[in-house]
C-alpha cells in the first residue's frame, strides 16, 4: 500500500462503529504510513474523532436506506482527488459501494452482498460460521483474501481528564464518590432491555453504598431515565448529553451496567469496568470488546432469539436476571 491511504465506508450504528475501531487499528498497525478516512453519518463524528489511528471523518451524503445518486455522486466527486488506494466497504447493501465505484477507487473490498458486482471488485466470500461476531466481520475486511483472521485489536477511544473534568461542569456533576453509570435503553428494542424496575432497584441499593448513580441514554430514554431517577435518586442525564459527552462520562465511571447497547461498546473502548446484560441477543456475537468486561447472560433453551419483543410473552431471559446478582458484580463483596 502507498500513503494515498484507504476509505473505510462505515456502518449506520453506534456500537458498530466503535467496532470499526479494531479494523482501523489493524490497517495502521500494518501500515502506519498509510491515513485512514472514514465515510459515515453525520452523527457519528464525535465518535470517529476519538479514534486516534483515523485522520478525518466524512460525512455520509445519504440517510440509512436512501438512494441519493445526486448527492452520493458528489461525495464521490471531492473524494477523487484524494486518491485513495483502497475504499474498504463494512455495510453489504448496493447502495454503500456507490460512493467508491462513482469515485474511481481502484480496489473496492467488501463482502458478498446485495446484487453489487462491479461495485465490489474484490468480492470476499461471507462465511457465518467463520465470521461469527460482528468485529471479525470488520477486521476480515483489512487482511488479504484467504489469510487467517490475526489477533483483533480491541476497540478504543480517546478521552481526557480535561475533556472529563469540561463534560461534568457542563453538566453540573462531581466525582466526589464512586460513580456507576447505568444504560438502560437499546434501539434494538424490549427484548434486550433488562426491565426498569430492576435498574432502580440495583440503583438505590448503589446509592446505599456510598456509590453516585448517573443515567445515561438518548431523548428516547428520558421516560426510563425519570422513571429510574424518581425511585432511586439516581443522575438522570438521558437525553441531556452530546455523543462526545457520553464518551467522557463513561470514562469518569467506575463500573457501568448496560443492556447489549451501542453505549456498551463505547463503555467498553473508554476503558471502563462494563457489566453487560444480555436477553435476546447474544455475547457470543457482540460481546463488550474488553478485557475488563462481565456479562449476564443465562442462555435459557429460548434465547438468544433475536427478536425485537419476547415471542413467548414472559421475557424470563431478562426477568430471572435479579437487582442482586448484577449488584454482586458491580460491587464484589458489598
Amino acid at each position: 500500500m502507498n500513503e494515498s491511504g484507504i476509505l473505510i465506508v462505515g456502518p449506520s450504528w453506534v456500537g458498530d462503529m466503535v467496532m470499526a475501531n479494531s479494523l482501523c487499528r489493524l490497517l495502521r498497525a500494518r501500515h502506519p504510513e498509510v491515513r485512514v478516512d472514514v465515510l459515515a453519518p453525520a452523527w457519528s463524528l464525535p465518535v470517529i474523532g476519538r479514534m486516534a489511528e483515523v485522520r478525518t471523518g466524512i460525512i455520509s451524503p445519504a440517510a440509512h436506506g436512501e438512494l441519493a445518486l445526486g448527492r452520493r455522486r458528489r461525495v464521490a466527486d471531492s473524494l477523487r482527488p484524494a486518491a485513495y488506494r483502497q475504499a474498504i466497504v463494512l455495510p453489504r447493501s448496493l447502495k454503500s459501494a456507490l460512493i467508491p465505484w462513482f469515485a474511481d477507487i481502484p480496489r473496492r473490498t467488501g463482502f458478498r452482498g446485495e446484487m453489487r458486482f462491479g461495485l465490489i471488485n474484490d468480492m470476499r466470500p461471507f462465511d457465518r460460521s467463520v465470521l461469527d461476531q460482528t468485529v471479525k466481520r470488520f477486521v476480515a475486511l483489512g487482511v488479504a483474501p484467504g489469510d487467517a483472521l490475526p489477533p483483533i485489536p480491541e476497540p478504543r477511544l480517546e478521552t481526557s481528564k480535561e475533556q472529563q473534568a469540561s463534560a461534568m461542569q457542563k453538566l453540573g456533576l462531581h466525582r466526589d464518590r464512586p460513580v456507576i453509570g447505568l444504560m438502560p435503553g437499546a434501539e434494538y428494542g424490549p427484548a434486550k432491555c433488562w426491565p426498569l424496575e430492576y435498574f432502580a432497584k440495583l440503583a438505590a441499593r448503589l446509592g446505599e453504598c456510598g456509590r453516585s448513580v448517573w443515567v445515561l441514554g438518548s431523548e428516547r430514554d428520558r421516560p426510563a431515565g425519570e422513571q429510574i431517577a424518581a425511585a432511586s435518586g439516581a443522575v438522570d442525564l438521558c437525553g441531556r448529553t452530546t455523543l462526545e459527552d457520553v464518551i467522557d462520562l463513561l470514562a469518569c465511571c467506575e463500573a457501568v451496567v448496560t443492556n447489549d447497547s451501542g453505549l456498551m461498546h463505547v463503555a467498553a473502548a473508554v476503558g471502563t469496568h462494563v457489566i453487560a446484560i444480555y436477553g435476546s441477543t447474544s455475547p457470543a456475537f457482540t460481546p463488550p470488546l474488553t478485557a475488563n468486561g462481565t456479562v449476564h447472560h443465562l442462555a435459557l433453551d429460548c434465547s438468544p432469539c433475536f427478536r425485537r419483543e419476547c415471542p413467548l410473552g414472559h421475557l424470563r431471559c431478562l426477568r430471572e436476571l435479579t437487582p442482586d446478582a448484577v449488584f454482586a458484580t458491580v460491587v464484589p463483596g458489598d
